[in-house]
């Protein structure tokens, strides 16, 4: 009977592990099918300008930051994080829906905002429930999210290739579909949910006084933003350069594959050479990137820069998360993440979204990558700074 009962509680988180696999791998499935071509389809079949453009894709990023913590309070009060992720992604999916008609720019600007009230949940509620569920029943987190990279990076090229085919419409209907699809494995995800009481208030006071907090903080908006807003305006350097959208997906594939091994990597690269060099050499790389896109290159050539993408990505999100928590005292390290969070994924990917398509207006989408790659070696240049204080100090903060 005890073997039995062992089988079976075996048999069961195998195939917990494997829906939670799936569920990550549709939802970036879909979301990557989309947001990489949104772009292209506004400029393309809407004909709206860059300016435009950048409004629409920057007011994703601000209503996640407002949604989320909504969507976490919600979760905390009904204790039914399974029901609220399904919700989530059928409404993300309806609503992506609504793009396939609409024309008139406020309306445009309303489903953006509309469809990233709904889209603020999928992200923290699914973590939230994985990473306590690996912790309680044992299991790697990062074996679980990959699936989610894996999705994201096939999506755009299969999306980029059904695009030139039957029309770019056909991302706004795979996205609804992929996502209807997670629905069901949304609801088999785990019970458990990990709530990470945050004070922001009493975090801000600790944090603010810890001048290599403050500065990392500037460093990761000007180095994170630009990798965030490159997903919006990638497709169309591509289309500019004169690729096909299969290019354009194609190059996506490349790049977001590329950043697996060298998340592998990350670890053993940070003990040997310390977190900050890592940092310091991620930024420089992404910063030199951008501003050989200045440069016109042909779409060949693109292609194959993308690996580098998993230089700078790949070792700069995994070292700047280590780097944030080992700065944080430890009553405040959930504030610093969130911190962290809100500075790259909120405030810099609004910042350089929004004033890339002004720029797009204003000359053309190389200049996009040129304000890129000058603001990027700015925050390398703060990356120094820090490196310096530390050298300074007599300690280097070690993985």
């Amino acid at each position: 009977m005890a073997s039995q009962s062992l089988h079976h509680e075996s048999h069961t988180h195998r195939r917990q592990l494997r829906d939670m696999r799936i569920f990550y791998f549709l939802s970036f499935f879909a979301i990557g099918g989309l947001f990489p071509l949104l772009s292209v389809y506004l400029q393309n079949e809407v004909g709206l300008r860059g300016s435009q453009i950048g409004v629409i894709m920057s007011i994703g990023p601000v209503m996640m930051l407002i949604a989320q913590p909504i969507w976490g309070l919600i979760s905390d009060y009904t204790r039914s994080p399974r029901i609220l992720l399904a919700i989530s992604v059928t409404g993300t999916g309806a609503i992506g829906l609504m793009y396939v008609t609409a024309e008139l720019y406020p309306v445009l600007i309303f489903i953006a905002a509309f469809l990233a009230l709904f889209q603020a949940a999928m992200i923290p509620l699914s973590d939230s429930m994985v990473m306590n569920y690996v912790h309680k029943k044992g299991g790697d987190y990062g074996k679980v999210r990959l699936w989610g990279a894996a999705g994201f990076a096939l999506a755009v090229w299969v999306m980029g290739n059904l695009s030139d085919w039957f029309g770019q419409s056909i991302i706004f209907y795979a996205f609804a579909i992929v996502l209807w699809i997670s629905a069901w494995f949304a609801l088999k995800m785990p019970r458990e949910s990990q709530v990470v009481r945050v004070d922001l208030k009493k975090g801000l006071r600790k944090l603010i006084v810890v001048p290599k907090f403050v500065l990392f903080l500037i460093a990761t908006f000007l180095v994170f933003g630009p990798i965030m807003a490159n997903n919006f305006y990638f497709g169309l350097l591509i289309q500019f350069a004169g690729g096909s959208l299969a290019g354009v997906g194609l190059a996506f594939l490349l790049a977001a594959g590329s950043e697996i091994p060298f998340m592998r990597w990350a670890g053993s690269l940070i003990s040997k050479q310390g977190v900050t060099a890592i940092l310091f050499l991620a930024a420089l790389v992404s910063g030199f990137r951008w501003l050989f896109y200045f440069l016109g290159p042909s779409p060949e050539l693109i292609y194959v820069t993308t690996v580098i993408q998993g230089l700078s990505i790949g070792l700069f999100i995994p070292a700047a998360l280590q780097y944030v928590r080992s700065l944080a005292p430890d009553e405040v390290k959930a504030t610093a993440v969130s911190l962290y969070a809100a500075v790259g994924n909120g405030l810099g990917a609004w910042f350089f979204t929004f004033f890339a398509g002004l720029i797009m207006d204003w000359q053309n989408v190389l200049y996009v990558y040129l304000f890129y790659g000058v603001l990027t070696l700015c925050g390398a240049a703060v990356l120094i700074i820090i490196m310096n204080l530390e050298k300074k100090e007599g300690s280097h903060v070690d993985a």
